[in-house]
């Protein structure tokens, strides 16, 4: 694997070919993708909604309509379409919840050391709760992370795949009534397999260059 090959091969998908559907063995890889990524002290403020069949799509669709009906075809055509959500409320409770699944999976080889974990999550998130104020942000830049994981792992694997932020998220919270579970919507990666007539395929990539975004300390 040369993951410059990937990284310069991988595109934002604009039109997917809808007769093709990713083969269930390389989406659970997605999945373990979606479940394994990394994030700030193991927070893992995250919620995904999976859509794979066209009528789960058409519900995903719903975020696709008003001035964001250009997205519909990409959601509709698809193989799947993941909606990503944020959690609204970082408590005492969920980080609890964290610290006894850790607990349970062997994490702490002395009790010292969950003890440890405990008090360090708790004091970056209760920076961002109370000193800095803006852990919904924080919690969603976690989620933005998962979704880089994704989109490098699906082009690893063969897969292609578009980030889309183009969705009315209030509309979707609506549909999976999101906000009462204790979630928001922020946005859509929809994955499948190209059209070959998709323009953006056949498109160089640019980038800026090397010596403006890379400072080499000696």
């Amino acid at each position: 694997m040369n993951l410059t090959d990937i990284v310069k091969s991988r595109y934002a998908t604009k039109d997917f070919d809808s007769s093709k559907t990713i083969p269930e063995a390389l989406f659970k890889q997605i999945k373990d993708l979606l479940r394994y990524s990394p994030s700030s002290v193991n927070s893992q403020p995250w919620h995904f909604v999976i859509a794979d069949s066209p009528e789960t799509r058409k519900r995903i669709s719903a975020g696709t309509q008003g001035a964001f009906i250009f997205n519909e075809p990409k959601v509709m055509n698809a193989s799947h379409v993941i909606l990503f959500c944020a959690k609204t409320d970082i408590d005492d409770a969920y980080m609890q919840r964290l610290l006894d699944v850790e607990d349970k999976d062997g994490r702490f080889a002395e009790p010292a050391f969950k003890e440890g974990v405990s008090n360090g999550r708790s004091m970056f998130v209760n920076l961002h709760r109370y000193e800095l104020k803006d852990a919904q942000h924080w919690m969603e830049k976690q989620v933005y992370l998962n979704m880089g994981t994704v989109l490098l792992g699906a082009g690893a694997l063969g897969i292609d795949a578009v980030p889309i932020e183009g969705v009315d998220t209030k509309a979707l919270n609506e549909e999976f009534g999101l906000i009462e579970k204790g979630y928001t919507a922020l946005a859509l990666v929809a994955l499948g397999y190209r059209n070959p007539a998709d323009f953006n395929a056949g498109l160089p990539k640019s980038r800026l260059p090397e010596e403006e975004i890379f400072t080499l300390l000696s």
